[in-house]
């Protein structure tokens, strides 16, 4: 059996400045950091005592910090993943939201979405955030581990649940599955079947 724990980081800097995130390397509010606290306590509830855990997380600092309250909990080091990053929006990163508001362009509803970069020069395109995203996953789940915790971002949750079930690269141009900050999403792989489930999607109970 394999359990999957794929948590988005809490409130971060950007939010509440109303920046981009993306790549800008923000950091948690103190409310991020307490948030982060509670979602700790609630991944080390889902680990049984003395099961062996790992935890993954995007490099940039909110993940990390985040990551780092779960590692503590779980009495593990956190090992940084670039691949887990956020969508990187090229030259709106750190900027205002309204700056991105202007400019964005939104995948057309037919045809090639898989290319589409938002219209924002530098930014990644669907493929290439779900390409690292795919790379990742598959490193992950390579491991032998029943219990792992993937720290990573909201525009990013699509892609890590997509490569959980083996969605073809080819067929994510319009998969979303919906998360917010501070999200804890349960997937699980049984020994029998090896069918994938997911078991619980962005829960936010323990946020209160």
């Amino acid at each position: 059996m394999r359990n999957l724990y794929v948590v988005t980081h809490p409130e971060a800097t950007h939010h509440v400045e109303r920046r981009v995130g993306g790549w800008f390397d923000s950091e948690l509010t103190p409310r991020g950091r307490q948030q982060a606290t509670a979602i700790a306590e609630a991944v080390r509830g889902m680990v049984p005592d003395g099961a062996r855990a790992e935890v993954f997380t995007s490099d940039l600092r909110r993940t990390a910090q985040t990551a780092d309250a779960i590692g503590g909990s779980l009495g593990v080091e956190p090992l940084p993943m670039p691949d887990l990053r956020e969508w990187s929006y090229g030259e709106a990163g750190g900027r205002p939201q309204s700056w991105l508001d202007e400019r964005f362009v939104p995948p057309p509803a037919v045809g090639e979405r898989m290319q589409h970069d938002q219209g924002v020069p530098g930014a990644e395109t669907r493929l290439e955030l779900a390409t690292r995203i795919y790379r990742a996953m598959e490193a992950i789940t390579a491991r032998e581990c029943e219990h792992q915790v993937v720290v990573t971002h909201g525009g990013a949750l699509t892609f890590v649940v997509a490569a959980w079930i083996r969605m073809p690269l080819a067929s994510v141009g319009y998969a979303a599955f919906r998360a917010t900050g501070g999200g804890i999403t349960h997937l699980r792989e049984d020994d029998f079947f090896h069918n994938r489930q997911v078991v619980s999607l962005n829960d936010t109970d323990h946020l209160g």
